[in-house]
């Protein structure tokens, strides 16, 4: 028998980790669009499938002593994307206990970190055989923090012309944990970037 363990394919770890968020965020669209208890139950069984994919990678990077790229680096990138779908989860939840109905910036909030967390997937998933196809969605998935700010702004403008103060603080906890999960998109593009400025 061969006496070295057989590496473990971390980039393959991490591509089914954010693969398995995207699919998560398409429960969150889909919550937003039909805020309904089983939808609501589905953003939460991703959730749970995720982190289960994230305590697998961590165990697996605990009993390597070889990784293809830094360690640190695969921890950091597995963390933020696993935020990214913890901030999914806090929404939803959220959205039911606050009784907070979805409005046309949460809605866009939602679709534009949705189509980011495709973005960082196909960047993972490029990372080593395409770098320059790698480039192009990481700058992609960096636009959706910018558009995200901009409407999370917009949503405090139109709230604050209310006089219902228990609604603005609602509804301003949704639009912060969705600006929060625009920043982890951000954050998992700038570590990815870093990783290929160290294998290239």
């Amino acid at each position: 028998m061969w006496p070295f363990p057989k590496r473990k394919d971390f980039l393959k770890m991490l591509y089914d980790q954010i693969t398995k968020v995207e699919e998560g965020l398409s429960t969150l669209v889909e919550f937003i669009d039909n805020p309904s208890t089983e939808n609501a139950e589905k953003v939460n069984k991703y959730e749970e499938e995720a982190d289960e994919l994230r305590r697998i990678l961590i165990d697996e990077l605990n009993r390597s002593f070889v990784t293809p790229i830094d360690r640190e680096d695969i921890f950091a990138l597995s963390r933020t994307i696993d935020d990214i779908m913890d901030y999914a989860k806090s929404t939803v939840e959220e959205m039911v206990l606050f009784e907070i109905k979805p409005d046309g910036y949460i809605k866009r909030m939602v679709d534009s970190i949705y189509n980011a967390s495709k973005d960082i997937s196909y960047a993972v998933k490029n990372l080593h055989k395409h770098p320059g196809v790698c480039v192009e969605h990481l700058v992609r998935a960096k636009k959706a923090e910018n558009f995200v700010e901009h409407r999370y702004r917009e949503g405090l403008v139109e709230l604050f012309k209310t006089n219902d103060v228990i609604k603005i603080l609602k509804t301003r906890e949704i639009y912060r944990h969705l600006s929060n999960a625009a920043d982890r998109v951000v954050e998992s593009a700038d570590i990815i970037g870093d990783i290929l400025v160290k294998n290239t």
